[in-house]
């Protein structure tokens, strides 16, 4: 391959073959950056045109297996549907692109890229939207503003633009901006674990036996969520390097564009007289239909003042005159925010709507939540496992398979809308709303071990459903017993811009979002943020303008989080379902004692109390899993006793051939633990409890009977029984 631009960037190398593959797409390049190789191509359709408000843009980003002489997984050896990281990938570069497009290009366009080669070290997201840039520029399509990425890292102290991908395993956050030369279009930004609190999460660092290095490693995850100066620092810096890196792009990729040919641009003008007359006639009834709060409440108030002016004016044209009042709504509300500071609803521009909170709403489930906030509403559910529970998975630049143990599934049916359409697959919003929420609530979640499933369904949505998941996923986990070493909250942000006055706007709902000219999202504590995500609608959004918005955000989070601080101080657990884990350590020494010959001693620890136990031979780690907190907490106490040399058994004196009243508490194959006096326990044998053959335990005995037994041996810590003739 003849490369034709060799270009030097930030830790990267990039070479670009321009139009030399995929001839018959308007654009395509072969990018190559180490043992990385990507092709983009760009296609439009010249001969259709979309009739609708909107930009007929694909982006579809897929990887090949063959990449990284992979094998697709599982039992169909060919690429099918998309990864998660796929279907994100492909909506990062979506919306990065989207605002280059002018208003009313109506011609489908489709960006494939595809991952060809891959390098474990690469960043396929940045090559990816770099790559897709790159043909859009050089295609014949009159677009010639370069968008690029970049990814921001920070180790050790330091800002690393462009890490490499193992790199940023040892950052303290992952910041991935796209831009052009002048603006900054879409932000990503996620704080992560520190090194301690991920040992912490896997039972590396105990905090019965290193209460410091625990302490510690719960501040440093704190500390991970980013306040508000720092990132717009980083963001300005990150703008610098984007300002460079589009002039160099621009610079080289200019000479091999191909001759661009007119686009055309679907722009119908509003009939004047219509509005006009909508303005003139209908002004209070529009005023009432805005303040609709819900969706289909407001579409059914503007097509009964539709029906109403069709029936005053017969002659005009209905779709015509449905384009004229969603413009004069339109300007309706974005004046009114900006002359008078109120909104459709009637808040002022920093006021959150009213929040309510149940918890553990669901009793079978582990722990839930139902999150409501003005007419958006998400019920959370959470769900516990062990190691076994987690995702696996594997990346086209992973090494081997990985286990995702912190999951967030993100579920919006219409009718949370008040549409009537199937319930299916989840889709590229909902990948993108459940990661964010994920992003927002794992770094500040200590997991011990756990595999934790957050599932938010949302029930209502009239705004900013994926920061109600993130509010009710934190009360989910607090329902569920999980530590969170802060409260985490989450709020989106919007702006209506005129000219030189703007007005940035708290909470925003549907109505808000359609009609205004940003979408941000901000999650976080009181301290900082752990998770961001934004799109302009403008060409682009100044610092200034960045700054005020983030402190507008923390604001509001400060207020959202005092409201959960309440709600989570009536917290009652599912104590019947909710399954408890416990991770401490041994001196490895007596790791035989614990697991006795031939394994019989853990055997009856796991009969006996009812739990699941794993133990690090090595590290002398022993974990704890079990249905109810009683048997947790016997069997720690069992092993600790064994490790000691204090068992249950010397606490009180027993003689063979005591004779004394028992009760059954656990009914196991091989007999039944007996309660005896002063809360010790003892076995007595199948074998023990009649003179004749018993078939079952329970045939005899069931949980709750009182029986009389004799002590018939001690035989290391545990009490032989008999049944007293």
């Amino acid at each position: 391959m003849k490369y034709d631009i060799e270009l030097a960037l930030n830790n990267k190398q990039e070479s670009y073959a321009l139009n030399q593959v995929a001839a018959q797409a308007n654009g395509a390049v072969w990018l190559k950056s180490g043992n990385t190789v990507i092709l983009a191509t760009v296609v439009m359709d010249e001969t259709h045109f979309v009739d609708e408000d909107f930009l007929p843009l694909t982006v579809q980003y897929i990887e090949k297996s063959y990449a990284a002489g992979k094998f697709p997984g599982g039992f169909i050896k060919r690429e099918t549907k998309p990864s998660d990281f796929e279907a994100l990938t492909s909506r990062i570069i979506d919306r990065s692109l989207r605002p280059l497009f002018p208003k009313g290009f109506a011609n489908p366009i489709q960006i494939s890229v595809l991952v060809l080669s891959a390098d474990v070290d690469a960043d396929l997201q940045v090559l990816g939207l770099n790559a897709a840039s790159a043909a859009l520029y050089i295609s014949d399509i009159d677009i010639f503003n370069s968008v690029t990425g970049v990814r921001v890292a920070k180790i050790d102290g330091e800002i690393v633009f462009n890490p490499k991908h193992s790199d940023l395993e040892n950052s303290t956050f992952d910041l991935y901006l796209a831009g052009s030369k002048e603006d900054m279009l879409m932000i990503e930004m996620q704080a992560l674990g520190s090194d301690e609190a991920q040992m912490l999460d896997v039972g590396l660092v105990d905090p019965f036996i290193d209460p410091i290095m625990a302490s510690q490693a719960i501040l440093m995850r704190q500390s991970n969520a980013m306040g508000e100066d720092e990132l717009i620092d980083v963001l300005a810096q990150a703008q610098a390097v984007l300002r460079e890196a589009n002039t160099m792009y621009e610079e080289a990729f200019q000479p091999y564009a191909k001759a661009p040919f007119e686009l055309q641009c679907v722009i119908k003008e509003i009939d004047a007289q219509m509005s006009d007359y909508v303005v003139v006639n209908h002004t209070d009834d529009l005023k009432r239909g805005i303040s609709q709060m819900a969706k289909t409440e407001r579409s059914t108030a503007l097509r009964t003042i539709r029906k109403a002016v069709l029936c005053e004016k017969p002659q005009w044209d209905e779709h015509e005159l449905k384009k004229a009042i969603e413009q004069v709504k339109r300007s309706m509300v974005r004046a009114q925010i900006l002359d008078e500071n109120v909104r459709a609803d009637g808040r002022s521009l920093r006021e959150v709507r009213p929040i309510s909170i149940e918890t553990n709403v669901l009793p079978s489930a582990h722990a839930s939540a139902l999150f409501t906030r003005g007419q958006t509403q998400a019920l959370v559910v959470l769900t516990l496992g062990g190691a076994k529970d987690a995702q696996m998975y594997e990346g086209l630049t992973d090494r081997g398979t990985q286990n995702e143990g912190f999951m967030v599934h993100y579920n919006f049916p219409g009718f949370s809308v008040g549409e009537a359409s199937p319930i299916g697959a989840p889709r590229r919003r909902e990948l993108g709303h459940g990661n964010l929420a994920k992003r927002a609530l794992e770094g500040a979640c200590v997991r011990n071990g756990q595999t934790i499933r957050l599932v938010s369904e949302i029930l209502e949505s009239n705004g900013s459903s994926s920061m109600a998941t993130v509010c009710g996923g934190y009360m989910a986990l607090r329902a569920g017993d999980i530590e969170v070493c802060d409260p985490i909250a989450g709020v989106a942000m919007g702006m209506v811009q005129e000219g030189n006055r703007h007005a940035i706007l708290t909470d925003i709902m549907g109505l808000e979002d359609h009609d205004g000219d940003l979408d941000f999202k901000v999650a976080g504590s009181k301290a900082g943020i752990t998770a961001m995500q934004m799109d302009i609608k403008l060409g682009g959004i100044h610092l200034d303008v960045l700054k005020e918005a983030l402190y507008q955000a923390k604001e509001a989070r400060a207020h959202i989080i005092d409201i959960m601080m309440a709600s989570e101080e009536n917290i009652e657990l599912n104590e019947g379902t909710l399954p408890s884990t416990d991770l401490f350590h041994v001196d490895p020494s007596f790791i035989g004692d614990i697991i006795g010959q031939a394994g019989k001693t853990i055997r009856e620890i796991i009969e006996r109390f009812d739990v699941a136990i794993d133990i690090d031979k090595k590290k002398g780690s022993v974990k704890l899993t079990g249905k109810n907190r009683e048997g947790i907490k016997g069997a720690r106490e069992h092993i600790e006793g064994i490790t000691s040399g204090l068992t249950p058994v010397e606490k009180v004196e027993y003689n063979v051939g005591d004779v004394v009243q028992g009760k059954v508490k656990k009914i196991v194959d091989f007999g039944a633990f007996i309660e005896l006096p002063g809360g010790i326990d003892g076995l007595i044998h199948i074998s023990k409890l009649s003179d004749g053959h018993v078939g079952r335990v329970s045939d005899v005995l069931k949980e709750g009977d009182e029986l009389m037994v004799e002590i018939v041996e001690f035989k290391g810590n545990k009490i032989g029984l008999g049944r007293a003739k």
